[in-house]
């Protein structure tokens, strides 16, 4: 099987690759060449026997999609975007990446697929942003997609298009919503969400945390073990029984900001907690203000998609992956 992975330098993207690595086989055959991709050529992944291309890409130029698709892998996974808080700040910036690039994928796959009858699984990652207030306390399967920031349009739009370009037999399209991605590792990003991950990480490291947002303030979390292990799935399933509805809400943690920091609390004691400094953003908190709460995500679960139990295994999570495991 040959994987191809847009976003491929991102957090994401490097832990997809390495377990990508690490299992040698998706949906029961055997990997051997990997394409990996992104705006900043991604490092080659240790430990890989088969073949492995890395280039430096942007899919919104003009021909770059192209290159990815002239080598025809048999899986895209499309995880390139420009962020919330990103999208927001830079109007064009997030359309240019964040719906053109998504087109200008799909269209080079078209293109292939009128040469000689080319149809790859996409996996396309879109996110919660999609849906937007007013919303119930826990939001169904079948809620309205009623964004209220740039970067859930885009994302919206970017479904609609996956679903058209599966319908019309170009692609095996699949979407998954991730929730919030947390705790996510190294640098803080500039997602209006990233917060929610500095207010753990950065005190686990023994550095101060800004909080941006009152502690009432609810999300929905997935750890970025989580968020791979989505993609695989998707990536291995049978795509059938999606019919026309292609992008599915992944499953995750419910859990306020204050429970967010009582978990930090009973993992790593108050010393840690005492690190976080409150600090009201006014864009933070209007962004977030449209965010949801809480799903039920049954059309997921049905298909065997699995998230994290509770915030204090997302801690858990990163403690293993990116501390060793040890405090």
């Amino acid at each position: 099987m040959h994987i191809a992975i847009i976003g491929a330098a991102g957090m994401i993207g490097r832990k997809l690759t390495a377990r990508l690595v690490a299992d040698g086989r998706l949906a029961g055959q055997v990997i051997n060449r990997l394409s990996l991709a992104d705006v900043i050529t991604p490092a080659a992944p240790e430990g890989f026997t088969g073949r492995v291309e890395t280039s430096a890409v942007d899919v919104s130029a003009p021909g770059q999609a192209a290159r990815i698709v002239a080598s025809r892998p048999d899986v895209v996974f499309h995880l390139a975007a420009i962020v919330s808080g990103e999208a927001e700040l830079d109007f064009e910036k997030g359309y240019g990446i964040n719906l053109e690039g998504t087109r200008a994928l799909l269209e080079a796959i078209r293109a292939a697929h009128l040469q000689d009858g080319y149809r790859p699984c996409v996996v396309f990652t879109s996110s919660i942003a999609v849906f937007g207030a007013p919303f119930p306390e826990v939001i169904p399967d079948d809620f309205n997609l009623t964004p209220l920031t740039s970067y859930g349009t885009q994302k919206a739009m970017g479904e609609l298009l996956l679903a058209d370009y599966t319908r019309r037999g170009f692609i095996d399209g699949i979407g998954i919503r991730l929730p919030t991605i947390c705790i996510r590792p190294g640098k803080p990003n500039k997602a209006a969400s990233g917060f929610f991950s500095g207010i753990v990480r950065e005190p686990l490291a023994g550095q101060e945390a800004t909080l941006p947002v009152p502690e009432t303030v609810r999300h929905w979390h997935a750890s970025p073990r989580s968020a791979v292990g989505f993609l695989v799935h998707a990536a291995s399933i049978d795509l059938q029984p999606l019919g026309a509805r292609r992008s599915l809400t992944m499953p995750g943690v419910s859990a306020t900001v204050g429970e967010q920091i009582e978990a930090l609390r009973k993992i790593a004691g108050e010393k840690v907690v005492s690190l976080i400094r409150r600090e009201p953003d006014e864009l933070v908190m209007k962004i977030v203000s449209g965010w949801p709460q809480a799903f039920e995500a049954e059309r997921a679960k049905e298909l065997g998609f699995v998230a994290d139990a509770s915030f204090e295994d997302i801690i858990r999570v990163h403690i293993e992956d990116e501390l060793g495991g040890q405090l």
